[in-house]
């Protein structure tokens, strides 16, 4: 056994703290602590100056106001200096009039990024790829969304994901596919054949035992 191997950092896992951090950025030295009590989005993008990368701030950017409104702020991530990020930033405004409210970490040491497990040698050993983790107001990572370096990503998607895993904590309840605001949640459904039995008789609106509905 060889014992001189390099030992290969774990990767985040879901319900589990986030990996902890101290990074600069564009707005200062940010902590993961710093976001204690909020939701946070933290996400990473290859590289500055890129045509993917840019069309995916300004999206971030234009729906910062709805992420704001849910307790969630946003945090961006490259391995690229916070000179480069600061010039980026100030080129976004000046050619596409779009203004970047948030935070991006400089990452050159890459320990940010190792420790989340945004460098995918198979995609790249040199960028990260697009990577995505929602952490909710406990630290607790609760959605990891990766994107290969070609492909943008939706940002009005996470916008919906934030919303759901939040209502899902407020009510106890599953959302359905492409679940939107307002839309009817799932029931989780019983654990016992008790449980089993009565469900029908609870007042939702039950396909079977197993799939039932409910408007909040």
């Amino acid at each position: 056994m060889d014992t001189d191997a390099p030992t290969q950092p774990s990767l985040p896992r879901l319900n589990e703290p986030a990996p902890d951090f101290k990074a600069p950025t564009t707005h200062g030295v940010k902590e993961l602590s710093d976001y204690a009590g909020k939701w946070l989005v933290l996400f990473s993008h290859p590289a500055d100056f890129t045509p993917v990368c840019t069309t995916e701030f300004i999206a971030f950017a234009n729906a910062y106001d709805e992420f704001q409104a849910m307790n969630t702020d946003l945090l961006g991530l490259s391995i690229d200096s916070h000179f480069s990020h600061i010039a980026w930033t100030r080129t976004i405004k000046e050619k596409f009039e779009v203004e970047i409210p948030f935070p991006i970490i400089a990452d050159l040491s890459m320990e940010v990024a190792n420790a989340y497990g945004m460098i995918q040698p198979g995609e790249s050993d040199t960028s990260a790829v697009r990577c995505t983790f929602i952490i909710d107001d406990k630290g607790l990572i609760r959605a990891m969304v990766y994107y290969p370096l070609a492909n943008g990503r939706s940002i009005a998607e996470f916008v919906r994901l934030v919303k759901a895993l939040q209502t899902s904590d407020e009510y106890d309840v599953a959302t359905p596919e492409n679940w939107q605001p307002g839309e009817r949640v799932i029931v989780p459904p019983p654990k016992t054949a008790a449980g089993a039995a009565e469900r029908l008789d609870e007042g939702y609106d039950c396909v079977d035992w197993w799939f039932c509905t409910k408007e909040l």
